[in-house]
C-alpha cells in the first residue's frame, strides 16, 4: 500500500480513538488542531450545539509571519487565545485530531496556554 495513504489511515485510526472520549460543551469546549503541509488552522468548538465559538489560521487576512513552521503555530496559538478569551471561554478539551503532540502542534497548545486558556 502506498506510504502516504498508510499514514492518513493511521492518522484516521488515532483520531477516532481520541474522539470516542473528547467532547466539547458550552462549560469546555473542544480546541481541535489542523495542520497542513503549508499551514496550520485551530478551532475553539461547542459540538453539543454544532457551533464554532473562536477559530484562528495562519490563511487570516491580518495574519502577517511564518505560515508552517512553530513561530506560526506560537501566532496562531495566542491568537486563538485572544478570540477565546473574547468569546467567554477559559477551560478547554485539547483535540489533537490524531496527530503526534510535538513540533507545530505543542508549539500551538502552549501558546494558548500562555494566552490564558486552561485544559
Amino acid at each position: 500500500m502506498d506510504r502516504n495513504k498508510l499514514r492518513t489511515i493511521r492518522r484516521n485510526r488515532r483520531k477516532r480513538g481520541i474522539r470516542k472520549h473528547i467532547t466539547g460543551d458550552a462549560e469546555r469546549p473542544r480546541l481541535t488542531v489542523y495542520r497542513s503541509l503549508n499551514h496550520i488552522y485551530a478551532q475553539v468548538i461547542d459540538d453539543l450545539r454544532g457551533k464554532t465559538l473562536a477559530a484562528a489560521s495562519s490563511r487570516d487576512k491580518g495574519h502577517s509571519g511564518p505560515t508552517g513552521n512553530v513561530e506560526g503555530a506560537k501566532l496562531i496559538g495566542t491568537r486563538l487565545a485572544e478570540r477565546a478569551k473574547e468569546a467567554g471561554v477559559d477551560n478547554v478539551v485539547f483535540d489533537r485530531n490524531g496527530l503526534l503532540f510535538h513540533g507545530r502542534v505543542k508549539a500551538l497548545a502552549d501558546a494558548a496556554r500562555e494566552g490564558g486558556l486552561k485544559f
